[in-house]
Parts: C-alpha cells; sequence; structure tokens
C-alpha cells in the first residue's frame, strides 16, 4: 500500500473515553454532505457536538480531527456485541460521500492502508471493523449500498460472510443469528434485516431470504 500523510484539523468536539476503555472497534461512516470542507466544518463545530477521529475525502486525503487516544462523537445510540457506549470503543472513520455513489479507488485505497495501521495499533480484530448501520439497525444507514465490503473482507479488513440457513426460516431464527454475529436484536425486525442486507446484499429485496443468514463473522 502507498505512505498514507496525514493532516490534522483539530475538533474541540471530544473528550477522554469512559471507563478506562481503549478502542476495540473501528466504526465507519459517510460524511452524507455535499463537500468534504462542510464536512470538516461541522465535525468541528462545537454547536453541532458531532465528530470523527479520521476524515477521508475523494482523492484519498486523510484529515484527523481527534486523536486516537481520546473518544470522539460519531457513533451515538447503539450496541455491537451486546456493548454499548461504542464511541468509547471505538474509533470513527468518515468518508466523503453522500450514499448515493460508490466510493472511489483513492478513497478506498487510503481507508485501506488508514484501517491496517489502526487495526496494529490497537490490536482490532477484522470483525471489529463495522458501519455504522451495523450497530445502530433503523437508525443510521452508512456507510450505505455502495460501500465495497468485500473488498476489505478479501484484504483482511473486515469479517467475510459465513453461514448457512436453517431447515426453515424464521423472523426468530434469524434475530438469533444476528446476535450471534454482534447486531443489536432488540429493534424492529424489517429494521434489522434491512441494516444487515446494507452490509451482505443491498441489491436484495423483499421477505426474510435463506441467504440472509450468511453474516459476517469472526
Amino acid at each position: 500500500m502507498p505512505p498514507l500523510r496525514i493532516y490534522d484539523h483539530p475538533s474541540p468536539n471530544c473528550g477522554p473515553r469512559r471507563g478506562g476503555l481503549t478502542p476495540t472497534l473501528i466504526v465507519l461512516h459517510y460524511t452524507a454532505m455535499h463537500s468534504v470542507e462542510a464536512a470538516i466544518e461541522r465535525l468541528c463545530d462545537p454547536e453541532a457536538e458531532v465528530s470523527a477521529h479520521y476524515v477521508i475525502c475523494r482523492s484519498g486525503k486523510v484529515t484527523r480531527l481527534v486523536p486516537e487516544a481520546d473518544r470522539a462523537w460519531h457513533a451515538g445510540q447503539g450496541t455491537w456485541a451486546g456493548q454499548d457506549d461504542i464511541n468509547s470503543r471505538s474509533l470513527g472513520v468518515e468518508l466523503d460521500n453522500t450514499g448515493t455513489h460508490p466510493f472511489p479507488h483513492p478513497q478506498m485505497q487510503a481507508l485501506e492502508t488508514l484501517l491496517e495501521q489502526l487495526m496494529k495499533r490497537w490490536d482490532i480484530a477484522p470483525a471489529g471493523v463495522i458501519g455504522h448501520s451495523d450497530m445502530a439497525p433503523g437508525r443510521k444507514t452508512d456507510p450505505g449500498p455502495h460501500f465495497d465490503w468485500a473488498r476489505l473482507a478479501s484484504k483482511g479488513l473486515a469479517a467475510p460472510l459465513s453461514g448457512s440457513p436453517p431447515h426453515q426460516t424464521s423472523c426468530d431464527s434469524f434475530r438469533t443469528v444476528a446476535q450471534q454475529a454482534g447486531y443489536p436484536a432488540d429493534v424492529p425486525f424489517d429494521s434489522l434485516l434491512h441494516s444487515t442486507r446494507l452490509r451482505t446484499a443491498p441489491w436484495r429485496r423483499g421477505p426474510l431470504h435463506p441467504d440472509d443468514y450468511t453474516l459476517p463473522r469472526p
């Protein structure tokens, strides 16, 4: 991977991690704004009360807003693998994208280089790289249907998909399987199904399908 140059643009929207926690997750987002400049301005606005550790623009430029040791305000309410306060447990990476188009190769290449460094520095497993939609079904949809999760998984930077369908599909059995993969199960079923499909098969529509049981797993 090419060397990664990181530019600093400190955000005031951060604080200490709670309870002595250190990052075990990396949460990926899209900015959903018209430009990376507008996104960085918002992520540094004290009144907005949001931030992230890194922002990656479409050309691949990486900007650091919050030191990795600090708690950025990017995840909000949600859980993963039964754990809450995701902000204290994670690093947040924002990708300059509106959610309506693919992520350019330079941007993905920069993300891969950054992920490799973060995962090594904090000993984060591929299964610890998740989307905002994974931890907040029904509330968030980023990084969205155009994000190439398979590309990350093929490089060991996200969990691969695995699993086999049961003899008979049901909402209850799917909730169980999704919860075992890390997803919050205490959400409306349609929200849970949509969230998992954003990660595994964003083109799929309709009722629960046997292939929906193939989910990201360690």
